[in-house]
């Protein structure tokens, strides 16, 4: 949980910035990979991360620390993302790596909305996430930290080989492979589907069936979520033959869970339990 301070920082600057982040256009692929870059350096730095955040320290002086850390090769608006963060007072030390990956994320937000596959990266991570949910030992080890940020990027081409991926979905899901920051791997392409979701000013419904839904079906289940949420829904229709029948209906962090496959394992505990 981020203090009242970090709050503020990273609203404030965001604001402030996005219109400039925004206008980067197709450079913002560039700019999100910077950013990621330099998360991956705080989260690993103690040091560094401390001395940008220091609130004893002249903001100048921070400035110069960034620029002699990026030596000249970053984009402008990766500079000037980074000048602004680090004036600013922060709670603890480690929320400007999130400010900075926040950043990230909205770069490639933005690099998406420049090449119109803002809405196609949207569905690929709600498939990625909904994929992931039959393959426990799989997701545990893409965020298992004590395999290297290799081999587990490998493990994740290799489960996502042969599916035509945009590089946007890729480059996220390799961010999260790369450098998990102490979350489960779910709770991250959760937290990107809720951030693309956000920005597309619409909620993602992932609704997995044992078979393809029809248009009707898409169209009533809009409908009755549409009501429910009170905004604009995407139904992202996902078909897993092993749930056998019924219907798995996820929005954000909750999940309903009405599949043949789902009573079976729950009829299965209550007869373990009464043994």
């Amino acid at each position: 949980m981020r203090g009242e301070a970090s709050r503020i920082a990273d609203r404030v600057s965001r604001d402030s910035l996005a219109p400039k982040l925004k206008a980067t256009g197709e450079d913002a692929w560039r700019v999100g990979n910077e950013l990621f870059a330099v998360t991956d350096l705080l989260d690993h730095n103690v040091q560094v991360e401390r001395a940008l955040t220091d609130p004893a320290r002249p903001a100048a002086d921070k400035t110069t620390m960034v620029h002699t850390l990026l030596e000249g090769k970053a984009h402008p608006m990766t500079v000037e993302i980074l000048d602004d963060l680090v004036q600013r007072r922060w709670s603890k030390p480690h929320d400007i790596a999130n400010a900075v990956e926040d950043f990230g994320v909205d770069a490639m937000m933005y690099y998406a909305d420049a090449t119109g596959t803002t809405m196609k990266v949207s569905v690929e991570l709600a498939e990625l996430h909904s994929a992931l949910l039959n393959m426990p030992v799989v997701r545990t080890r893409l965020y298992d930290e004590h395999s290297s940020a290799e081999a587990r990027v490998t493990l994740l081409h290799n489960v996502l080989s042969g599916n035509e991926i945009s590089k946007v979905t890729m480059r996220l899901a390799e961010h999260a492979t790369a450098n998990p920051r102490h979350r489960r791997y779910l709770a991250t392409i959760q937290w990107l589907i809720n951030k693309l979701s956000r920005h597309m000013g619409e909620s993602m419904v992932t609704v997995t069936t044992a078979a393809p839904l029809s248009d009707e079906q898409i169209d009533r289940l809009t409908k009755i979520y549409t009501k429910r949420t009170g905004h604009a829904v995407h139904i992202n229709s996902v078909v897993d033959p092993t749930v056998l029948g019924g219907m798995r209906v996820q929005i954000g962090h909750e999940v309903n869970d009405n599949t043949v496959i789902a009573q079976l394992n729950k009829l299965k505990r209550s007869v373990q339990v009464t043994a």
